[in-house]
């Protein structure tokens, strides 16, 4: 049903640029083409390219709204994760962080002017 859909739409979408493309420009927008008029002027009248447009890109929107919904139905429940077949790893057990021996905890002496050095936690 999804490929069906597909197929339709990218042909909807291939029309819909045909019959823009084909269509009169009405000028102004880069600058080009005929048309004349502007923002004073009545509304042209519609034309079958145009009435056709419409319906093209309605029913493109039709279907983008379809292929969402198929798709959002067809992953529901599902992890990506879980496509791959990949199991998860085992929780590492965890382990109280080691404590210092308690004279490292002292500060220095009075008479200590050694500079402190780091010490890698055996």
């Amino acid at each position: 049903m999804e490929n069906v859909v597909l197929i339709i739409h990218l042909l909807l979408a291939l029309g819909l640029i045909a019959v823009v493309l084909m269509q009169r420009s009405e000028g102004g927008g880069l600058g080009m083409g005929g048309g004349g008029g502007g923002a004073m002027t009545g509304r042209a009248a519609a034309t079958a390219l145009g009435k056709l447009t419409w319906i093209l890109a309605a029913c493109f929107i039709v279907t983008s709204i379809t292929l969402t919904i198929l798709a959002a139905q067809k992953s529901s429940g599902s992890s990506v994760i879980d496509r791959l077949g990949v199991s998860a790893p085992a929780p590492a057990e965890e382990s109280a962080p080691a404590v210092p021996a308690a004279d490292d905890l002292l500060p220095p002496t009075q008479g200590d002017n050694a500079p402190l050095i780091p010490q890698a936690a055996d």
